[in-house]
């Protein structure tokens, strides 16, 4: 579906739905804790669904009750040879390939045709050195198969997205001895901050240098259920609203995020702090305006590749140059957004100069309208919108129907905040 956007100036209040990362690492693990768990305040999107219907396909029951998720996950029952599909969901590809090594059974992974070209090489033969038995299908990429028990043992790995390594995290205490994990390069270190959460939280026993580039985990290690487990606010949502507010100057208020969560993305503040914003925080509530000119600067995203499509669209609005590096992660999300972005903002005016790990938007190049493509990319698509609302002239995004795949209620807070 096409969508056409008018420029205008967002304020309000809203409140952004639950994380998905943390939703699918909340499935996971009660599923795979063989018990009954509850959940409150999980995001439902098609990642989220996506995570759902495998953990379905094993024999788990989700009983939704408005905000609380029941899962019961006592007749957890593999077949002997099964097939998984995580449709669009990278997240749950990657973290539950090493917890359907615990079942011994031979289970296929596959998705749609952009999973499919997500690499996954790496972790795979790392598997192959903890135990597992792996069949390529399609060379580095899904489809493919692993067969379990993991025994242990030691493997290193590059981990250019840091889900390889939260995949270790999650399959290692379930292996029969312990492993030993050699981390050389470790993108999105955040993220496995949130996965390393969980482990505190479940029990689990590990030892890890402070840098995370040594990990030994004990073997022989079980889940426990979830009781009443919060998922909380999504940085990720939250930030296209917060760069809204960056753009027009808002003021843009968020609700129910969390100052301290581990969640990455919440540096957006401390980069638009950075360029000319005002950040204040009542009560967990954020808040973020601007009265001044937007600045430029230099920012290293390695740990937050995500938001990189926002963050150069809102930079077609600063009055200096503004450079991304560091994230050439960036390049094997659900599209390559350093290449996505540079070609769908040149379409409205802006003047880019693209790097293998990033780029530069240069100052003084006023936006138009136009047509741009969402490239069936959530991210795209929101950032997209986002810097539609400052155009000169009418946006139209052909394809906005992927942004459900992390947030369905985009558009709905988008005109509550005089976007209708």
């Amino acid at each position: 579906m096409d969508k056409l956007f008018h420029p205008f100036t967002p304020q309000g209040r809203i409140a952004v739905p639950g994380s998905k990362s943390q939703t699918i690492r909340a499935y996971l693990l009660a599923s795979f804790a063989r018990g009954k768990s509850t959940v409150i305040g999980a995001l439902s999107s098609k990642d989220t669904l996506a995570c759902r219907h495998m953990c379905e396909a094993l024999g788990v029951v989700f009983f939704p009750d408005g905000d609380i998720m029941k899962i019961d996950s006592t007749q957890l029952h593999p077949r002997d040879r099964m097939s998984l599909d995580a449709e669009n969901s990278g997240t749950s590809l990657y973290l539950t390939t090493g917890l359907a090594a615990s079942l011994g059974v031979t289970v296929t992974f596959t998705g749609d045709e952009q999973l499919q070209k997500r690499p996954v090489g790496p972790l795979l033969d790392a598997y192959v050195r903890l135990g597992a038995t792996i069949t390529k299908h399609n060379g580095n990429f899904p489809p493919f198969s692993i067969k379990g028990p993991l025994r242990g043992g030691d493997c290193s790995i590059s981990c250019p997205t840091s889900q390889y390594l939260s995949s270790l995290l999650f399959a290692c205490p379930l292996a029969e001895g312990t492993s030993v994990i050699d981390v050389p390069f470790l993108a999105e270190r955040p993220y496995v901050g949130l996965t390393l959460g969980w482990l505190k939280t479940e029990g689990i026993r590990l030892e890890a240098t402070a840098d995370w580039q040594h990990i030994v985990i004990p073997g022989g290690q079980s889940y426990k259920p979830l009781d009443m487990a919060r998922i909380p606010g999504d940085w990720s949502s939250a930030s296209f609203f917060l760069c809204m507010a960056a753009i027009t100057g808002g003021p843009i208020t968020v609700d129910g995020l969390d100052k301290e969560d581990a969640q990455g993305d919440k540096r957006i503040l401390e980069i638009l702090r950075t360029m000319g914003c005002t950040v204040q925080w009542n009560d967990g509530t954020v808040t973020v305006t601007r009265e001044g000119a937007l600045h430029g600067g230099t920012f290293d995203l390695n740990d937050i590749p995500d938001a990189l499509p926002v963050l150069a669209a809102t930079a077609c609005y600063a009055d200096e140059d503004v450079t991304f590096v560091n994230v050439e992660q960036a390049r094997i999300k659900e599209t390559d957004r350093i290449a996505v972005m540079h070609e769908e903002l040149e379409k409205l005016g802006a003047v880019i100069t693209e790097r293998q790990d990033g780029m530069t938007i240069h100052r003084g190049h006023p936006l138009h309208g136009g047509i741009c493509d969402g490239h069936e990319d959530h991210r795209i698509i929101m950032a997209l919108a986002t810097a539609s609302i400052g155009l000169d002239g009418e946006l139209i995004i052909r394809g906005i129907d992927a942004a459900g795949v992390t947030f369905p209620t985009f558009f709905t807070l988008l005109d509550s905040l005089g976007g209708a």
